[in-house]
């Protein structure tokens, strides 16, 4: 499932494209097709994203969320005929531009009060300016859920999934078990800081790299990973190999449906 800076770089994209501007809205597939005709030849006011969630703005204060899921995809085309029709739920085109929308886990028209009840509901994104990790640290030290399960909760911090996850426990050295109530307010703050800093680098470039400049592959003499997900790595399906600090081997195991990664020697349990 993409993770949150994948969402709001692709928020960013259609903003560029298409806000301020009259859209052709279809939907081949048929499934969306009364709430496109609604909306096609309208003005797309500009899109938004929080956390995994994205909300694109047309008049009379309807939207359109989508949740890409696990197999959704939300891809640029050329403007012109449609190919693959029967699996096409979405499409937005200018004449300049085309996005389309397949598999997506929602794509549903809202009205105001349903956003409001989507955002509410949703922890601190860390790439949003309007993010108050207070909300999520309520969450955190009142809970005995373990720190590995609550980042991936969505109502603790809204957008971090299982990358950014092990990514984060790993540089601030937090073993996945901690229970939220073992937790510090200043591990949980340090916690969020990181996020802050990480994840608007994989907005900007469109992938996830987490090692420190002393850790890199020209740093440290080594082979750059090779990875269908990208980018350089502490963690993060590196289970086996070294660790790029102690040598020790990283582990994984499976954990509330996902893999989960860390190095038992950095992470240990205080």
């Amino acid at each position: 499932m993409p993770e949150g800076h994948v969402i709001h770089r692709l928020a960013a994209e259609l903003d560029a494209a298409f806000a301020g501007r009259p859209v052709n809205v279809t939907s081949p597939q048929g499934r969306f097709a009364d709430a496109a005709a609604l909306l096609d030849g309208t003005v797309l006011h500009g899109a938004e994203a929080y956390g995994k969630h994205l909300l694109l703005d047309f008049p009379a204060g309807q939207s359109v969320h989508i949740h890409l899921g696990l197999i959704g995809k939300l891809r640029w085309v050329r403007p012109g005929p449609v190919e693959g029709a029967d699996t096409l739920r979405l499409r937005i085109e200018s004449e300049e531009h085309a996005a389309e929308l397949r598999g997506p886990q929602t794509c549903a028209l809202v009205g105001p009060g349903e956003v409001a009840a989507l955002v509410a509901g949703l922890g601190p994104d860390p790439l949003r300016p309007d993010a108050d990790p207070e909300r999520g640290w309520q969450r955190v030290h009142r809970s005995g859920r373990t720190i590995a399960s609550l980042l991936m909760d969505q109502r603790v911090t809204a957008g971090v999934g299982n990358i950014y996850r092990a990514e984060v426990l790993y540089r601030q050295r937090i073993n996945p078990d901690t229970p939220g109530t073992e937790l510090s307010r200043v591990k949980w703050n340090r916690l969020w800081a990181d996020l802050v800093d990480l994840m608007p680098q994989g907005v900007r470039h469109g992938r996830i790299d987490t090692v420190r400049p002393e850790h890199t592959p020209e740093a440290m003499g080594r082979d750059p990973r090779v990875d269908a997900h990208g980018g350089e790595v502490y963690v993060y399906r590196r289970a086996g190999q070294p660790c790029l600090v102690c040598g020790g081997e990283v582990r994984v195991r499976e954990f509330e449906g996902r893999n989960l990664y860390w190095c038992p020697r950095c992470q240990r349990r205080r």
